[in-house]
C-alpha cells in the first residue's frame, strides 16, 4: 500500500505555545498507526475541500465537494498524486462548475459530499441539488449519468423539498442531504435540512421512491424538533450488529441506539459528546477540548468493536475503543493531535504537517487491511492511516 518514497513516520506535534500561562502540555498519547500516505489526487486537476471518502475493496471514491465531481479510482493510490480511472459530475475532467455549469441533469453534481459504494454500486449525496443519485452498475466512463435520482420527480428538478424553501417535506423530498449508507440493502439518507434520516427498505429503482421509515421525526411531514432528536443529522451509519450512529453536527454531539429499528420509536440511548440529550456546548463550553468533547462532529464509523468519529471542529479523529454505553463517554486515543486537549486554536497546530489534520468531514475504514482513510478537507487531501494493529468489524 505504502510507497517509501511518500510514506512518513506517524509522529506527534509537540505542543510549544498557544496555551494558558502556567498550563503544563500532557504527555503525548501513542500512535494509532505507523505509516501515513498524503493523497491529492491528479496533480493537474487536484482535490479541493472533499468531504467523502469511501473504500470498497481496491477501489477509492471521493466526492471533491470544492469542484463539483466525484473521482473513482479502481485500485487504491500509491503516491501523494494519481489521476482517476472515472470522473463523475463534469463534461470535462477538469471542469468544476456547478452542475457542469449548466442546469440539473443526471450527470451532473453541485457540492456532493456523502459517498458510499460496495465496489459495485455507487450511491452520492449530491446535497445542493437537493438529491441522491444512484449508479445501480459501477460508473466506468467520465460523465457517466446516473441510473435512478432520490428526493427529486427527475433529474433536472433541485429545488429543496421539490417545491422550495419553506415547504414541508414528504416521504419522497430531500432538503440538503449530506450523508447516505446502505446496510443489507436497506438505503439511509441523513436528510440533513430536514433534520430527520430516512429509511430505505428496498434498494430505490424508480426515481422520487418513497422512503419506508423516518428517523428523529414523529411523521414524514415534520420539520420541527426538539432537543433530544437529532438537529443537523450529517452521517448516519449502521454497526455490524445493526447499531445506529447519527453524527448531530449542530448539537457536537453523535447520538447511538443498541439498533437503528430502536430509533424508529425511541430517542438515542446514548449521547457521545454530551452529557445528556439536552446540552449543545461545543467542547461542552470549554476552552480546550477534552477526551469526552466534540465540537463541529461530521461523521463516525464502526470499527474492530469500537467507533471512530470526525471530530471536525477540533481537527482529530477521536477512537473508542468500545462503542460507547453511557453518554459523555472519553475517548480511548485520536488522531491529528498530540492528546486529547489541543485544539485548533492552539498556535502548535496552525502549520500544517503531514499528520495534521484541518476539519476532517468523513472516514472509512478497511478492516481486513487495517486501512483508515480520512477526507482532511481544510487540507485538500486524503490520508492514508495504517493503523498499528488489523481488527475485525465484529
Amino acid at each position: 500500500m505504502m510507497n517509501e518514497k511518500e510514506t512518513y513516520t506517524a509522529i506527534n506535534v509537540t505542543l510549544k505555545k498557544g496555551v494558558p500561562a502556567g498550563w503544563i502540555a500532557p504527555p503525548e498519547l501513542p500512535s494509532m498507526s505507523h505509516e501515513v500516505l498524503l493523497f491529492k489526487g491528479d496533480a493537474a486537476s487536484p482535490l479541493l475541500a472533499p468531504r467523502g471518502v469511501c473504500m470498497a475493496g481496491s477501489r477509492l471514491f471521493v466526492s471533491d465537494t470544492g469542484q463539483n465531481r466525484v473521482f473513482i479510482w479502481n485500485t487504491l493510490p500509491q503516491d501523494t498524486h494519481t489521476p482517476p480511472d472515472v470522473v463523475l459530475g463534469q463534461t470535462e475532467t477538469n471542469a468544476t462548475g456547478r452542475n457542469a455549469g449548466e442546469g440539473a441533469t443526471a450527470a451532473s453534481l453541485m457540492y456532493p459530499s456523502g459517498i458510499w459504494s460496495d465496489g459495485e454500486r455507487l450511491v452520492v449525496a449530491d446535497a445542493w441539488n437537493h438529491r441522491v443519485l444512484i449508479w445501480n452498475t459501477l460508473p466506468t466512463i467520465h460523465g457517466q449519468a446516473a441510473d435512478v435520482v432520490v428526493g427529486q420527480p427527475d433529474f433536472t428538478a433541485n429545488a429543496p423539498n421539490v417545491k422550495g424553501i419553506g415547504h414541508p417535506p414528504t416521504a419522497q423530498t430531500l432538503n440538503w442531504p449530506y450523508g447516505v449508507f446502505v446496510h443489507e440493502g436497506q438505503l439511509f439518507i441523513a436528510d440533513t435540512g430536514n433534520r430527520r434520516v430516512l429509511v430505505f427498505e428496498q434498494w430505490p429503482t424508480a426515481n422520487f421512491a418513497a422512503a419506508d421509515a423516518v428517523i428523529g421525526k414523529p411523521n414524514m411531514n415534520e420539520r420541527d424538533y426538539e432537543s433530544d432528536d437529532p438537529i443537523w443529522p450529517y452521517s448516519a451509519k449502521i454497526g455490524p450488529q445493526g447499531q445506529l450512529a447519527i453524527t448531530d453536527t449542530q448539537y457536537y454531539r453523535v447520538l447511538l441506539w443498541p439498533h437503528w429499528r430502536d430509533a424508529l420509536t425511541q430517542k438515542a440511548a446514548v449521547v457521545v459528546g454530551q452529557s445528556s440529550l439536552e446540552e449543545n456546548g461545543q467542547n461542552q463550553f470549554g476552552l480546550f477540548p477534552a477526551a469526552h468533547t466534540l465540537n463541529w462532529c461530521y461523521d463516525s464509523a464502526f470499527y474492530g468493536g469500537g467507533l471512530l468519529v470526525a471530530d471536525t471542529g477540533n481537527s482529530r479523529i477521536l477512537w473508542f475503543a468500545e462503542v460507547p454505553d453511557q453518554s459523555n463517554a472519553a475517548a480511548d486515543n485520536l488522531i491529528g493531535k498530540p492528546n486529547f486537549q489541543t485544539g485548533s486554536e492552539n498556535a502548535a497546530t496552525v502549520l500544517g504537517t503531514e499528520q495534521s489534520l484541518y476539519w476532517p468531514f468523513s472516514v472509512s475504514v478497511d478492516a481486513e487491511r487495517g486501512l483508515l482513510a480520512i477526507a482532511d478537507t481544510g487540507n485538500h487531501r486524503i490520508l492514508f492511516h495504517q493503523l498499528n494493529t488489523k481488527q475485525d468489524e465484529s
